[in-house]
């Protein structure tokens, strides 16, 4: 892997989220009498999540980040380039003017460290860095999306190498936490990750320091960038790569062009997975709620207060609290890949992941009743003597 992205020292302290205080509005409470909590534990890791609504959905989903982002014609990038620090607007018109140079881009880049695991990152603007990246990528709502939420978007390669989970999140050393939203494969040699340039200049990541070209495949000059930018840059000749890379491959493979966004494929999977939004919160919480409220996806209501989903969600409540979990570009209430992790965060804005009587009035914000919390806290404790 080419380590030459500069590596940055990360702000100690890390990004604060200040949730709004709009009140919330919920299901009345559920008559649940004082019987002995339900055991019906048993197939949590065979039974698979569905989106599909029992009723035809009553709010409007949230507008796709990446819309009308299909038809994007790719500008693959020839040269892959690293200066030493930004790239002055000059030097940027002078590699625009080169021989064979059709388009450049300058991004912000640098090395950090996620669970102790240095990975080099790209920090770029959604709507001018799509057309760079392969076609099944720029069309690829979920990518664009996860970008501008504050999430990141890992190379395929990357995740298989470093062992990542997808929908998990991960504590940058000394910054924030990060959920990685997508897996795809970027074609950029020695590129780990993708953030947007927001979340970038929270990470520290040095600004205009890697350079893309493109023009005709394998004309580029090397030396030619190399005596624009200066002879500490260090120059990438991606066409070169790609070439060996078909080479040894033979016969060719047809480019690994899937994009994950890593939906889990049981509801086993999806509760551990959303469990991760809330440092402290056991997935097993999330599964017996989803168990009260609709026995993981099998009535999905409307109920009689309103109430939808597999969760249960208020739409007032949705509307503060719900999240894209999957990185469909889509807030839906009726799809468990994005209410359960929504149930998660709004479980976490209530104190769910400080334990104890936190827990408790987290979950009695849920659904208003001590009953109810009761009854939650005991499925809860027979799935974790089920699957633990």
């Amino acid at each position: 892997m080419v380590t030459a992205v500069l590596v940055v020292t990360i702000a100690a302290g890390g990004v604060v989220l200040v949730m709004g205080e709009a009140p919330l509005e919920r299901a009345a409470p559920r008559e649940t009498g004082k019987r002995g909590a339900e055991r019906q534990t048993a197939g949590l890791d065979e039974l698979v999540p569905t989106t599909a609504p029992t009723t035809a959905p009553t709010t409007a989903p949230v507008k796709d980040f990446g819309e009308g982002g299909a038809g994007v014609t790719p500008t693959p990038p020839r040269v892959l380039a690293i200066a030493p620090a930004e790239v002055p607007k000059e030097t940027r018109f002078a590699l625009s003017a080169l021989k064979h140079v059709q388009k450049a881009i300058v991004v912000d880049a640098g090395s950090v460290k996620v669970a102790g695991t240095g990975l080099n990152l790209l920090a770029v603007d959604q709507a001018d860095f799509r057309s760079w990246t392969p076609k099944a990528v720029a069309d690829h709502p979920g990518v664009w999306s996860a970008l501008a939420r504050g999430e990141f978007v890992a190379d395929a390669a990357a995740v298989r190498t470093y062992g990542l989970k997808l929908g998990a999140y991960y504590q940058v050393d000394g910054g924030p936490r990060l959920r990685l939203a997508a897996a795809a494969p970027l074609g950029l040699k020695g590129v780990d990750a993708l953030v947007g340039t927001e979340l970038g200049r929270t990470l520290g990541l040095a600004r205009g320091v890697v350079v893309l070209l493109h023009g005709r495949e394998g004309k580029i000059s090397e030396a030619a960038v190399r005596r624009t930018l200066g002879r500490s840059a260090q120059v990438v000749l991606l066409d070169a790569d790609r070439r060996r890379a078909r080479v040894r491959e033979q016969p060719e493979q047809p480019e690994q062009a899937a994009v994950t966004t890593g939906r889990p494929g049981s509801y086993l999977e999806l509760y551990k997975q959303a469990a991760t939004r809330c440092p402290g919160l056991s997935w097993t919480v999330l599964a017996a709620i989803g168990q009260v409220e609709s026995s993981h996806g099998r009535n999905n209501g409307p109920s009689s207060a309103g109430a939808l989903g597999p969760m249960q969600f208020m739409p007032a409540t949705w509307k503060a609290y719900g999240v894209d979990g999957d990185g469909d570009g889509k807030k839906d209430i009726w799809s468990p890949y994005d209410a359960v992790p929504g149930a998660a965060n709004y479980l976490c804005s209530t104190g769910a992941g400080q334990g104890g009587e936190k827990l408790r009035k987290a979950i009695w914000h849920y659904n208003h009743s001590w009953d109810y919390v009761d009854k939650v806290l005991g499925i809860a404790d027979a799935y974790a003597r089920s699957y633990t």
